[in-house]
């Protein structure tokens, strides 16, 4: 019986010593299971920071604002409205103007830069070839800082998106570059539909014209100057008035096969315009039967500056007094003036407040942690009427034109 009873206790001993060795090994394999759950949330968190990394974050916005020119009549109107609205809405800001050189305004953003500017607004300089451009874009990157061209396209339909869909650091902010012309050509060639004959001071049954360009190179004076002509003389050929074999429209000076005189400083100013014409007028005029009877401009600048001559020659006083008609381009108060009395026939309107808004709602979309396409996106979505997105580069955003004759 002792005997019996030894052996059970053993037997009990051995049980209590196997369950124990299964319990230990319970916890042994679940241990692995714990740290791999661990680790497994550990990789999960850096598979979220990787993507919070790609994301733009929000930023206390120190705005540069790179001016090309102060004594641009349209862009000192911009920089007035874009002045109240930036500090309307608390935003730290700093203007800079470039006078009309490039190397000035690399040398503004770099030091800009180096005091922490964070969000550049860039009315470029040199707009003949992307390469200011894309020198700005990148070494804004290099700095963290983003980049919003505005105002002078950085590029134009032959090479349209060769800038813009190249970085997600840039937007454009300004206007469709075709569409001023567009609307200025529309504009003479319905004047001239109902005014032909007034027109044609020497009755010769053609319309001699000066056309002012702003600048070799720049994309917008580029078109203004093409389109302003060719789609006036489509509407006058569709009334009467010439044909593509013998057009109505001919340019003063046959010996000048460029058609335009340009701002050889590329400054759009009044002061080029007036000493072009005053010399023109010397040699073509009524007394001599080959008068210029219209004037085209690329901008009010310089149609301002054609109409002192004018002035000047005895034309465009008012009542009295021989109107040669006169077109430009923004609708500058100026130029309204002239309109309202009679000096100046119409131009084309591009709204400085429209583009100051658009600029403080990219400013501040972008503060926010906006993406580039979705900021310009929100600016567009705000006013339908006046900004669209232009079609397949989402980061380029247009504020209307408008004709404007009084």
């Amino acid at each position: 019986m002792k005997i019996k009873k030894i052996l059970a206790l053993l037997l009990a001993c051995v049980m209590v010593f196997a369950l124990a060795a299964c319990s230990s090994n319970t916890d042994t394999t679940e241990a692995p299971t714990e740290a791999a759950t661990q680790a497994g949330g550990e990789e999960g968190t850096a598979g979220a920071e990787e993507t919070e990394a790609t994301t733009p974050t929000a930023i206390t916005p120190k705005v540069g604002v790179f001016y090309y020119a102060y004594s641009d009549a349209f862009i000192s109107s911009v920089r007035a409205a874009l002045d109240e609205a930036l500090g309307g809405a608390g935003i730290d800001y700093q203007n800079f103007d470039a006078n009309s050189s490039q190397a000035t305004q690399n040398e503004s953003i770099t030091t800009a830069l180096a005091d922490g500017y964070n969000l550049l607004l860039v009315n470029l300089v040199d707009t003949a070839s992307t390469d200011a451009a894309s020198m700005i874009i990148e070494q804004a990157a290099e700095a963290g800082a983003q980049v919003v061209f505005f105002n002078r396209a950085v590029e134009g339909t032959d090479n349209e998106g060769v800038v813009l869909n190249a970085y997600d650091t840039v937007a454009f902010v300004g206007t469709d570059a075709p569409e001023a012309g567009h609307l200025q050509g529309q504009m003479i060639g319905d004047y001239l539909v109902e005014n032909y004959d007034t027109v044609d001071l020497n009755g010769d049954g053609k319309i001699s014209y000066a056309m002012f360009m702003g600048q070799v190179g720049n994309v917008e004076a580029i078109y203004r100057t093409q389109y302003s002509v060719e789609d006036a003389l489509a509407v006058l050929a569709e009334n009467g008035h010439g044909s593509a074999d013998d057009p109505a429209l001919v340019y003063f000076d046959a010996n000048n096969t460029d058609g335009y005189q340009a701002d050889q400083a590329g400054n759009w100013s009044a002061a080029a315009a007036n000493e072009y014409m005053q010399t023109n007028l010397s040699q073509y005029n009524e007394a001599n039967g080959n008068m210029i009877e219209l004037i085209i401009c690329n901008n009010d600048n310089m149609a301002e500056g054609a109409i002192s001559a004018l002035q000047t020659a005895g034309y465009n006083n008012g009542e009295g007094t021989t109107t040669i008609p006169v077109f430009g381009v923004d609708a500058t108060d100026s130029a309204k003036a002239l309109i309202a009395n009679g000096y100046m026939t119409g131009t084309v309107e591009q709204s400085a407040t429209g583009m100051a808004d658009a600029l403080l709602g990219m400013v501040q979309n972008l503060s926010s942690g906006a993406t580039m396409d979705d900021a310009v996106a929100a600016v567009a979505g705000g006013n339908a009427d006046l900004y669209s997105v232009a079609e397949s580069i989402p980061n380029k955003l247009y504020v209307a034109y408008s004709a404007y004759t009084g």
